[in-house]
């Protein structure tokens, strides 16, 4: 089954009814996943079609074009998650004027009942939409006998007594609690992007590095060193990862690099993508170079014995 992406209202004409959810969906973590799950099963019961309704960019980032907020997915990285967990539809829409200034009712009479169809709304605990947050799930029950659609709220999932969020899953990451967050979002966290060319100081000293051009969106776990898997050309190769400016040898601007174990071909141009694994270490500035060999040869015993 193949995802169908949409980027206007207008261009959706299918006459089938659609089990929906929206939201930001930022990360499609345990939480979301709990609700993709329900809207499978209320498909399947009520012979509707699924749909997530998402926005982009995020509505902080419109409210507050200052904000610094980094996101868990690029849109690339959305699609692709909705689609392997078989999302039949998405609607992806751009957080506009127009848009921003829909009220919660008329979001929904407008647009989730006339243009879209919608016959079975999930929505998280904590979800509210339109103009000055005035959608609710209170709302949603206020109006669904009358415009024929039936609502539901989804309980929070929780991991050790705490509710999974985008929020929890960001700060994690930037305290570089890999694991932890890899368990909220059900998958190693993952960043992609082209291999660009650097200052190519790691082949110097036996460490040669792939750089990695990533989104500005995206949000990168604290500075440091960290074991990854890497995924060139349809290929798994262990690695070690640095997020940092490379303090031993200078000022330097924020890098991703990757040293690619068991690896020596030239992938300049080439897209590719590292999962997090776990944490190795904070970034150091050594006082030496000999010392941050030593160091990288520990850090790749680690990683050679690592369980992946």
């Amino acid at each position: 089954m193949t995802l169908k992406i949409f980027k206007n209202f207008t261009e959706y004409h299918n006459k089938k009814p659609l089990a929906l959810s929206l939201g930001m969906f930022d990360g499609v973590h345990l939480g979301h996943q709990s609700i993709i799950n329900e809207l499978h099963k209320i498909a399947a019961e009520k012979n509707l079609n699924s749909a997530v309704l998402t926005f982009w960019p995020h509505p902080r980032l419109v409210f507050n074009p200052n904000d610094n907020l980094k996101l868990l997915n690029t849109i690339d990285e959305k699609i692709q998650l909705l689609d392997q967990f078989e999302i039949q539809n998405l609607f992806i829409k751009e957080f506009d004027d127009e848009f921003r200034n829909l009220t919660g009712e008329e979001f929904v009479r407008q647009i989730l009942v006339e243009k879209l169809n919608v016959k079975h709304l999930i929505i998280g605990y904590d979800h509210v939409f339109g103009k000055n947050r005035s959608g609710n799930f209170e709302l949603l029950e206020q109006l669904a006998p009358e415009l024929g659609f039936e609502v539901e709220q989804m309980e929070a999932v929780n991991i050790h007594n705490h509710h999974i969020s985008s929020t929890k899953i960001r700060n994690a990451l930037l305290e570089g609690q890999i694991l932890q967050a890899n368990e909220m979002l059900g998958y190693e966290y993952q960043v992609s992007g082209k291999v660009i060319h650097g200052k190519k100081i790691g082949r110097t000293i036996g460490y040669p590095t792939a750089n990695i051009e990533v989104e500005n969106i995206k949000l990168l776990p604290k500075k440091g060193a960290y074991i990854v898997e890497v995924f060139v050309k349809n290929k798994c190769y262990k690695g070690m990862l640095s997020i940092g400016t490379n303090p031993t040898i200078g000022k330097n601007p924020l890098t991703v690099e990757v040293y690619i174990l068991d690896f020596d071909e030239d992938i300049y141009g080439e897209n590719i993508t590292v999962k997090f694994r776990d944490f190795l270490h904070d970034e150091i500035k050594f006082e030496s170079m000999e010392k941050l060999i030593e160091r990288l040869d520990d850090d790749k015993r680690i990683t050679e014995n690592f369980n992946f």
